[in-house]
């Protein structure tokens, strides 16, 4: 079940780069390498979620961070 997912994961993302690749020019460099910069990373975040289902998300980190602060605050 999870190896369809990863496929799942994989065609969506090699669609998708296959799709926007062509439309943008020859010349935007920059634009190429964060476009696969950011394709790479929601890949490799989109495959840990398949494996963990439970792994906190950037809200907890927010709170974590945050939740002193508002303690403080609150006083």
């Amino acid at each position: 079940m999870k190896w369809g997912a990863i496929v799942g994961i994989s065609v969506i993302v090699a669609l998708m780069v296959l799709y926007e690749w062509p439309k943008m020019d020859q010349k935007q460099m920059k634009e190429k390498a964060a476009f696969l910069a950011l394709s790479g990373v929601g890949f490799i975040l989109a495959i840990l979620l398949v494996f963990f289902p439970d792994m906190p998300g950037p809200t907890d980190l927010v709170n974590m961070i945050y939740k002193p602060f508002g303690q403080i605050l609150e006083k």
